[in-house]
């Protein structure tokens, strides 16, 4: 690119989400404004971060300043505030790159729910998803950046008024610094106490004062800076000299989120391989939780230079965790690929997996109340684990928890559901759907109740899958109410007097006989029922077959085949079966008709439409006109 090229200045149009992001920002929907400078230490923290990384393999990076700093600067007259860091800086193609585009994942649903929310929920938001540098449009009517990447004498500068368009040049003389990043916020009139000393102090305290890059202040721009924050790393101190209120700065720094932690877990491995580690449970969902790229949010660092955040330090399924790893024992160049392949990362990942996982235990043990709460926000992705995590399924069982046709608005465990279990019950019965509501009126679960066996209620589509890998809780399988035979013979029922389950009629027998013929082409088999006790029919998937709500998965995601035809059961005790069974072969018209019938009546209980809706419609005209005389 020749000089001519890199001076030209040249006005660009913002990408459209962030033409939307910024709408949002310049018309203040947000009322909690002080996010903006943490989020703009971050970047800073960051770009020093990096600078240390790199400076590894060459140390001229560095220079003769090798002291890596963050500085503020304030103008009260002028209402101007500068954010200045000496990190790795960025070139001109980088500074457009990451300052006129939004690249990270979930960015659409952030600004879709953005759009309609207001006050202190738009603040959380914003600080839940983390939009960086934009959030400098909540305070600035104009922001400027000037930057030059380290090693390099080129610098570029960058300029825009949050109206849709930004300008970007090469930077004049004095305009950038040696190295590193300058952010100028021109302050809008009701942001001026921004400029102001104590404010910010307070801001850089509560939201940033953990960072591990120093932070300094200058009254006035050409004022000699005083140091307010001294870099020190958080986690490196012993969990005896940390307070509740450190943490949660550090958790809203780190994670980007303004809730509580539900849990923290701090600790230093000694021994074989040395490393610290400090996580944080969020207190609420990320928006990324059900990301299909499903990346961890763990940073790595070896002896407090950040060397990655893709170094999946914790299990997929552990996801949502925000946190770190500061590790003795790694070499300070590491690769990707070392990554990978490393024995101690290997090491540092098993210990990690395993301490938060107990801390989750010993929580489930002794808060069962904040357990329940941390389980409401990621129990469809813990249970992600149990086909996922052989060698921690155990443990995850033992974490999980469940709605039950026994446990009202709470959870059960299913060491709850094993001392409650019935004489006679070989298995752990569960009902597995969509919808939570739906599957407590399933006419299968109608049989279970009269026994008291209690069922679990699966609505997470992990639960299909989980459920199929073989797993068995204390030698108890999971067997499908909804999947083959019920097997109910020998549990008694609750109420003595009831129907003891005897064989049907010789002409309950005889119709179910003539519903096989008539039902051939769509059901595999049709029997009377051991599960029915107040519905008529019901259908079930063979015992060799895919459980139904697993097909439907399967069916919707392209991966599923014409599937096996379902079984029809069929209640003998039910008036309208016995009053069909009656009318025998002396009106076979609406015998035929009552199957087709009674075939989509059950399909609509478990969720579907009828196999044809026009003959649904023309069947049930017919009946119903015959019922009229």
């Amino acid at each position: 690119m020749s000089t001519d090229q890199v001076a030209a200045p040249e006005s660009r149009s913002f990408e459209a989400d962030v033409s939307r992001l910024l709408h949002m920002m310049v018309h203040s929907v947000y009322s909690d404004r002080d996010v903006f400078l943490r989020e703009l230490i971050s970047n800073a923290a960051d770009a020093c971060e990096k600078l240390r990384f790199e400076a590894i393999a060459n140390p001229g990076l560095l220079g003769a300043d090798s002291k890596l700093r963050i500085t503020l600067k304030a103008d009260p007259e002028s209402r101007r505030l500068v954010v200045e860091d000496n990190g790795i800086g960025m070139t001109r193609d980088e500074m457009v790159e990451a300052l006129g585009t939004i690249a990270r994942s979930g960015t659409k649903a952030f600004i879709d729910r953005a759009g309609s929310a207001q006050g202190a929920e738009g603040a959380q938001l914003i600080g839940q998803f983390g939009v960086g540098f934009y959030s400098a449009f909540m305070v600035a009517e104009r922001v400027d950046v000037a930057s030059r990447r380290a090693g390099q004498d080129e610098a570029a500068f960058w300029s825009s008024d949050g109206q849709g368009s930004y300008t970007v040049r090469a930077a004049e003389a004095g305009e950038a610094p040696e190295r590193g990043t300058r952010v100028t916020l021109h302050l809008m009139e009701d942001a001026a106490s921004y400029a102001e000393r104590f404010n910010l102090e307070r801001i850089v305290k509560a939201q940033s004062g953990h960072v591990p890059v120093p932070i300094a202040f200058a009254e006035k721009p050409d004022a000699e800076p005083q140091e307010i924050a001294d870099g020190s790393a958080l986690w490196a101190k012993p969990r005896a000299q940390v307070s509740a209120e450190e943490y949660t700065d550090f958790y809203r720094s780190l994670a980007g989120q303004f809730d509580e932690p539900a849990l923290t877990v701090h600790f230093r491995a000694e021994g074989r391989h040395e490393y610290t580690a400090l996580a944080f449970l969020p207190g609420s969902k990320p928006f990324d939780l059900l990301d299909p790229e499903r990346s961890g949010r763990m940073k790595l660092y070896v002896r407090r230079v950040f060397i990655t955040d893709e170094a999946e330090i914790l299990p997929r399924y552990l996801r949502f965790v925000r946190g770190l790893v500061d590790s003795s024992d790694l070499p300070l160049n590491l690769s990707r690929e070392m990554i990978q392949e490393s024995p101690i990362l290997a090491a540092i990942k098993k210990g990690v997996t395993n301490r938060v996982l107990g801390e989750l235990e010993k929580l489930a043990k002794d808060d069962a109340e904040a357990y329940a709460k941390v389980w409401d926000n990621f129990g469809p992705v813990l249970k992600e684990g149990l086909y996922e995590d052989f060698e921690r399924r155990g443990q995850l069982l033992g974490l999980a928890r469940f709605k039950t046709t026994s446990s009202g608005e709470g959870w059960r465990s299913l060491k709850d559901y094993a001392a409650s279990m019935r004489e006679n019950q070989t298995a752990i019965y569960y009902a597995a759907g969509s919808d939570l509501a739906r599957l407590e009126s399933s006419p299968q679960l109608e049989g279970f109740r009269a026994r008291g066996v209690e069922v679990l209620l699966l609505p997470d589509p992990v639960d299909s899958f989980w459920v199929t890998a073989g797993i068995d809780y204390e030698g108890k399988p999971f067997k499908s109410v909804t999947q083959g035979g019920a097997d109910l013979s020998l549990i008694p029922k609750l109420d003595t007097n009831a129907d003891s389950g005897a064989a049907p009629s010789e002409a309950v027998a005889g119709f179910i006989a003539s519903l096989k013929t008539v039902l051939a082409d769509q059901v595999a088999d049709v029997r009377a029922s051991e599960r029915l006790t107040e519905s008529p029919v019901c259908l079930v998937a063979p015992e060799s077959g895919l459980d139904r709500q697993l097909e439907r998965i399967l069916a919707q995601s392209g991966r599923g085949g014409l599937g096996a035809k379902p079984v029809l059961e069929v209640n003998p005790n039910h008036d309208l079966i016995i009053a069909l069974a009656a009318i025998g072969e002396e009106d076979r018209a609406l015998s035929e008709d009552a199957a087709h019938l009674l075939y989509d009546e059950a399909r609509v209980l478990d969720g579907e439409l009828p196999a044809d809706p026009k003959a649904f419609s023309q069947r049930l005209g017919r009946v119903m006109r015959r019922s009229l005389g």
